[in-house]
Order: C-alpha cells, then sequence, then structure tokens
C-alpha cells in the first residue's frame, strides 16, 4: 500500500460537505492514480475511524482564459467517505 499521506491530500471544506458532516459524511482531495481500497485505508490509518463506504469522484478539468490565451484547470479526484455512525473527523 501507498503511504496514506500521499493517497489523501487535503480535507475539502464546502457548504455541501459541510451539511453532510452530521450523517457522518466527509470529502477529500486524492491523488489521481487512487482507487476505493486505497482511500479507505488512507482515512481509516490517518483519521482512526472506520470508513463503511468510498465514492471517488474523477473531477474534468475547466476551460479558464486568461486575456488572450486558453487553457484550463487540472484534472483532479475527489473522495466522499463515509465513517462508522458515532465517529467523527475533526476537520478545519
Amino acid at each position: 500500500m501507498k503511504d496514506p499521506y500521499l493517497v489523501v491530500k487535503s480535507p475539502l471544506l464546502t457548504e455541501r460537505l459541510n451539511r453532510l458532516q452530521p450523517q457522518n459524511i466527509y470529502g477529500f482531495w486524492v491523488d489521481k492514480n487512487a482507487n476505493k481500497i486505497e482511500v479507505k485505508y488512507a482515512i481509516e490509518k490517518i483519521y482512526n475511524v472506520k470508513v463503511v463506504k468510498v465514492n471517488i469522484i474523477n473531477m474534468p478539468p475547466k476551460r479558464r482564459r486568461l486575456r488572450f490565451k486558453e487553457g484550463h484547470t487540472a484534472f483532479w479526484k475527489k473522495a466522499i467517505v463515509r465513517i462508522k455512525e458515532g465517529q467523527t473527523i475533526n476537520i478545519g
């Protein structure tokens, strides 16, 4: 297995994910090459919680313009994690 700190880059703090925290659902920015098994292992090791479910979303690049140049943002991967009832992760 990969080092857990290389798999999980940072937690995501958005309004939508903050509303889901009472339901034990948290979001994380993860490595592009990470799979569900690696994400589950990394979250359990870093935060000492039991992960029940992992959903992974590939976030496509968005087109951006700066003056006359066109470009795009980077591709990234997001993981939505549900943890065991009664446990919490202190984020923020």
